[in-house]
């Protein structure tokens, strides 16, 4: 499995050259973004490449995916430890049922008793 994981890492970075080298005219170019917010008035970048803005934005990407696995795997050592906890009172709970005395009257004969009487 480790092999085949390596591999299919090997593919895609040879798709990702492949793409970048295919369109790097286009990448290169660079552009100005502008934002007009109601508050702080109109805003321009100054020149970017297309380069930069995808790189940024992937790693932006890289960094809000890490963020929600960080915080979903908190969320589920969490979900765990009160799990374990219940399972722990559980187990006391049945090895306790399990160690109560034996009583020497048989719940079916007292039954059949008191039927016989009636």
């Amino acid at each position: 499995m480790k092999h085949v994981k390596l591999i299919l890492y090997i593919l895609v970075g040879l798709v990702v050259v492949a793409i970048v080298v295919q369109n790097h005219a286009a990448m290169s170019t660079a552009v100005k973004f502008r934002i007009n917010t109601l508050f702080f008035g109109e805003k321009t970048t100054s020149l970017l490449s297309l380069y930069t803005i995808v790189f940024v934005t992937f790693i932006l990407g890289v960094i809000l995916t890490g963020l929600y696995g960080i915080v979903e795997q908190f969320r589920l050592k969490k979900r765990i430890r009160v799990l374990t906890k219940e399972l722990r009172e559980k187990e006391n709970e049945l090895n306790s049922l399990r160690n109560l005395p034996i009583t020497s009257d048989d719940v079916g004969t007292m039954k059949t008793e008191s039927v016989e009487k009636e």
